[in-house]
């Protein structure tokens, strides 16, 4: 494949459909643009060799130019001096000077033309790899920020659950205390009359089995006191 048939295929090449295409857009961008430097410095480099080319078939077109005007002068000076065989003879060297001279100029358009087209493919890869690097740029600055985005999104639930538990330690220790207070109040609570007359009945309770276990034993009423 010549270069412009390569530039031209790295021309064509849709950015869009490749990054959509790919598994790793970053890096397949990456390689483009590599590839778009290489061929930009070779282009660049055809582009000085074929300029250069181009002054130096201009260069020998201007001589062979003026060698035949050269021997034209000579022929008119060998006629002049009546040297009709001279004469011939320089004019069939400036015939020959020009026809090298129409050769030197059309190769030296040619030859400029095909520099001409090396310039516009050169301009051309110019501004793909600028476009390229954009997106390169672009995709780079959308990878770090989709990795600061779910950094912070586990963050965010990091501190979520974090929270989560929190309030249900604290809701516990809550439920706790509140358990404990409660037991609390109910041993500090005064004594009612209900109670108290509660306990007097079951004194007498007590006082009864007492005699009743001291009868089967023959013993007097409150004697053990």
């Amino acid at each position: 494949m010549s270069l412009l048939d390569r530039v031209s295929t790295l021309l064509k090449a849709n950015l869009n459909d490749l990054v959509d295409k790919a598994e790793d857009p970053e890096k397949m961008l990456k390689q483009v643009v590599l590839d778009m430097e290489n061929q930009l410095m070779q282009v660049k480099t055809q582009v000085a060799i074929a300029i250069a080319d181009q002054h130096l078939l201009e260069k020998k077109r201007t001589e062979q130019e003026t060698q035949a005007a050269e021997w034209k002068r000579k022929a008119e000076l060998a006629v002049q001096k009546g040297q009709d065989d001279l004469a011939r003879a320089a004019l069939e060297r400036s015939l020959s000077c020009d026809q090298l001279m129409q050769g030197f100029a059309q190769q030296a358009e040619d030859q400029k033309h095909e520099a001409d087209n090396l310039r516009q493919a050169l301009r051309k890869l110019e501004q793909k790899l600028s476009e390229t690097r954009a997106h390169c740029e672009m995709l780079a600055a959308e990878h770090r920020r989709a990795k600061v985005v779910g950094r912070a999104t586990t963050a965010r639930k990091a501190v979520g659950v974090d929270q989560e538990h929190a309030m249900e330690r604290m809701k516990s220790r809550v439920h706790i205390q509140s358990a404990t207070n409660s037991a609390a109040a109910e041993v500090l609570v005064p004594e009612s009359l209900d109670d108290r007359f509660r306990t007097l009945e079951n004194e007498d309770k007590v006082e009864l089995l007492l005699n009743e276990i001291k009868s089967r034993h023959a013993l007097p009423p409150g004697g053990g006191q």
